[in-house]
């Protein structure tokens, strides 16, 4: 039976999850807190793991841990590698969020008998949407947009409302959780340390030369490999007697070739979505559109068709990558979303 008093929090070592698990005790709730191992990285969960035991003995939680390398390995990291190799850009965050925080998390959250799970994310949600954040700096809805929709009414999110300068302050000010507040913030995708292309090495061939073409399908220089290259990147490759800045317009992985041309070039007005997640049930709307991660929603018109979104945007948008999520927003209201297969 669940507690209607009990929160399971996702206590990850860092700032954002302890002060959200600090909260949710002065605010009367019954907390325990679930340390996961996601990804195997050399010496992360050592690390990590510490961290977050520390912060659990300090605020008088009980933390568990749960083993999910196996099954983040298949369902996230895979995903990421097989990406890559057909030529397309990934979104391992997204997925992660759906399979591992707000699917595995969740099915945790029953066994210990928690009505409610918790996480340190920067996003708001009235249990039907979710909203952005009030600190717009460090909102991460747009990573969020494939959450399914069951979960919402059980999630919460104590920093939806609150602003990271003012987290750290908090943490600084606390006896034994200083440190906290200086630690050095988590990278985007938290297996890359450096460089995607040097986890790509590890297991697949991502040094091949190749060619680098025109729009007309003119031989015009050398690439490094394929798999170096997204949408919009301008550098890395030769464009032989080039005056003028290129950039990456297409990818083709079996004849490991990149198309190049002007900035112009990379301009699209309409994608096709698939594998929507949808909270909003209109099969047909106007309303906005994020096609990357920390760009401006543009105004877009959406028709759902057999399970497909047809996004007819009403101005150019450059460097668009198929592989990436595509988020449609109502202002502040997260509406869903869905993959980008085709951009034109």
């Amino acid at each position: 039976m669940l507690s209607h008093e009990k929160v399971l929090v996702g206590m990850s070592g860092g700032v954002d999850s302890t002060i959200t698990t600090l909260l949710l005790k002065e605010e009367g709730y019954e907390v325990e807190g679930l340390y996961m191992k996601l990804h195997s990285k050399p010496g992360y969960h050592e690390i990590h793991q510490a961290r977050a035991q520390k912060a659990a003995d300090k605020l008088g939680v009980k933390l568990h841990v749960l083993d999910l390398q196996e099954r983040f390995k298949e369902e996230v990291f895979q995903p990421f590698i097989d990406t890559y190799e057909k030529g397309e850009t990934p979104n391992p965050c997204a997925l992660c969020n759906r399979t591992m925080k707000f699917g595995e998390m969740i099915d945790f959250a029953d066994k210990v008998g928690a009505a409610y799970l918790a996480t340190g994310h920067y996003i708001q949600t009235d249990g039907e949407y979710f909203y952005q954040a009030e600190d717009d700096t460090k909102d991460q809805s747009y990573f969020l947009f494939y959450v399914n929709k069951d979960a919402l009414p059980r999630l919460k999110f104590p920093l939806g409302e609150k602003h990271k300068k003012d987290i750290k302050k908090m943490a600084a000010s606390i006896e034994g959780l200083e440190s906290f507040s200086s630690q050095a913030e988590s990278s985007e995708i938290c297996f890359v340390e450096t460089n995607y292309t040097d986890i790509l090495k590890k297991y697949v061939d991502v040094d091949k030369t190749g060619d680098v073409l025109d729009k007309e399908g003119n031989i015009v220089g050398e690439h490094k490999g394929y798999m170096h290259y997204t949408i919009g990147k301008r550098k890395g490759f030769t464009v032989n007697g080039a005056h003028d800045p290129h950039f990456v317009l297409s990818i083709d992985a079996k004849r490991n070739e990149i198309v190049v041309g002007k900035k112009e070039d990379l301009a699209c007005n309409s994608v096709v979505l698939n594998n929507l997640n949808m909270f909003n049930t209109e099969l047909e709307f106007d309303t906005t559109v994020k096609l990357r991660y920390r760009t401006k929603a543009v105004q877009c018109h959406v028709k759902i068709e057999n399970n497909k979104a047809y996004v007819t945007l009403k101005e150019s948008v450059f460097g668009v990558a198929v592989g990436q999520a595509a988020v449609f927003y109502n202002d502040n209201k997260l509406l869903g979303g869905g993959w980008i297969i085709e951009s034109n």
